[in-house]
């Protein structure tokens, strides 16, 4: 692989693939009514425990520190854009549930801070 390519395709492959864990770990319950309380935090916890394992590799690989493409900030910002995405695409297809016409403005809307934070000249680490 391109190593230029691979400096931010690895790190938001992986934000990706956390989003989707994270996604489950916060709303999946909401589908399991049965589950007592206790029950939902346990397997949300549990669930979350992955997306560590991919969250924590995609920011440090994807920051300027390590050879990344990124600051802190645009990771943030891109993995909230993420997200939402991951988040859209679960209500429709897990809960059911179809996000609003104010929602998908609003998503929109935070989209375009995604390309706000990534213009310009990319930041230095001060030491």
């Amino acid at each position: 692989m391109n190593p230029m390519l691979s400096r931010w395709l690895i790190p938001v492959v992986l934000l990706i693939a956390s989003n989707i864990f994270m996604t489950y770990a916060w709303y999946y319950h909401l589908k399991v009514r049965t589950w007592p309380l206790a029950v939902a935090i346990v397997a949300s916890w549990g669930i979350a425990f992955f997306e560590y394992c991919l969250q924590v590799p995609a920011n440090r690989l994807g920051h300027v520190s390590n050879g990344g493409a990124f600051t802190a900030p645009q990771l943030k910002i891109m993995q909230e854009a993420i997200t939402l995405v991951v988040f859209a695409c679960f209500s429709v297809a897990v809960l059911k549930e179809r996000p609003r016409v104010n929602d998908y403005v609003a998503m929109g809307l935070i989209m375009l801070a995604v390309v706000v934070s990534m213009m310009g000249r990319r930041a230095t680490i001060v030491p």
